[in-house]
């Protein structure tokens, strides 16, 4: 459409419909002209609806970098509704998708040459596996979701393809109890979205397999780099008035300890996750965290000529494998190795360890300011 201004219910002048007719009925989704994804409008015998662009500008690159970085990641969202891509009619397909800007960005760039809808749920800025098992992406939703936008007005059959990994969120019986419409689950992957539809709504065994690659690890760590940023601020502050106060003191060496342990929690740890041996990945961590521990401590000059006491170095290694070792854990919520009642069982046995370890070392090296041994 030669018009890319979009309607916002709250704004006339914003609306970019082709004619006064055509507003009549309204937007069924209220949306911003100044959103650049937005290429123009469809109307349907239910009201108008935002047409999507398949193409990502840079602005959506920089803002997908943003929320990897948790810039502004809690309100990277976009809002719920309908939406079209290309110019689909009452018989083209339904994909129903999360309000978190990221995961809408990774669908809609693989709709290139399509024409369909794609309806999105209100999952308050949260990722479709996700929201699956905090219940945005949930039954409620979906029927809610379907009557706010007048769904059966728009479309003439009554199938929804939802995500697969969006499964245990939705019952699919309840849906079709309550609206009428059938779930169907699509692959995993976007990617595989137009292969899907092609081969007539059906999945192949490479659709529905769950990978967790090098990559899709890697991406996730910045996040986890975050989370721990705040936390290593105030106790680096701690440290410094320690130091101040004449306990200590706290150096170089703990800057490069500490900071090394988080990495491997954060970094290493994700990225060799199947090479590690176990199956918690506190204690996968751990493992990498050790050697760490003992790395720090020959560069310090043990065991021949050590910069600093035994006491010191015990503490070293008893506070650096569990700073990994919960950071580690911490990367639970981004994998797709564990469950729920797996995440539980291994915080219930792992977080007392880790405490008791870094109290246990934090006490050692504090009596090592007093007592040099």
């Amino acid at each position: 459409m030669e018009n890319e201004n979009c309607c916002n219910s709250d704004n006339k002048d914003s609306c970019c419909c082709q004619d006064d007719n055509n507003c009549s009925l309204g937007p069924i989704t209220q949306y911003d002209k100044r959103n650049n994804w937005l290429v123009g409008e469809i109307q349907t015998p239910a009201g108008t609806v935002p047409q999507i662009s398949t193409k990502l500008a840079f602005s959506d690159t920089l803002g997908t970098w943003k929320a990897r970085w948790g810039v502004n990641r809690m309100n990277y969202r976009i809002n719920p509704g309908l939406y079209a891509v290309g110019a689909p009619d009452n018989t083209s397909p339904v994909l129903v998708t999360a309000n978190y800007k990221l995961t809408f960005d990774v669908l809609r760039k693989e709709l290139c040459g399509l024409s369909l809808w794609v309806l999105v749920l209100d999952t308050k800025g949260i990722n479709v596996w996700c929201a699956a098992g905090k219940g945005t992406f949930g039954t409620e939703e979906l029927v809610t979701r379907i009557a706010k936008t007048n769904l059966l007005q728009i479309i003439a059959h009554k199938t929804l393809i939802l995500p697969q990994l969006g499964a245990p969120g939705v019952s699919a019986h309840e849906v079709s109890k309550h609206t009428g419409f059938r779930v169907v689950y699509g692959p995993v992957s976007a990617k595989d979205i137009k292969a899907f539809i092609n081969l007539e709504m059906k999945a192949n065994d490479e659709m529905r397999t769950v990978k967790f690659s090098t990559y899709d690890r890697l991406i996730l760590t910045p996040m986890e780099l975050v989370g721990t940023f705040k936390i290593s601020l105030m106790i680096f502050g701690v440290l410094f008035l320690l130091n101040l106060v004449g306990i200590g003191p706290f150096g170089f060496t703990d800057f490069y300890a500490y900071a090394g342990a988080l990495i491997i929690g954060c970094v290493i740890t994700p990225v060799l996750l199947p090479l590690i041996p176990g199956r918690a990945f506190a204690w996968k961590g751990w493992l990498l965290g050790l050697p760490w521990a003992i790395a720090v401590n020959i560069l310090n000059g043990w065991p021949e000529a050590p910069l600093y006491t035994s006491m010191r170095a015990i503490g070293y290694l008893l506070i650096l494998p569990s700073i990994s070792a919960f950071c580690a854990m911490n990367f639970t919520g981004a994998s797709t190795y564990t469950s729920l009642s797996g995440v539980l069982k291994e915080m219930k046995i792992a977080v007392p360890a880790i405490v008791i370890s870094i109290s246990m070392g934090i006490i050692l090296i504090f009596v090592n300011s007093f007592i040099k041994l």
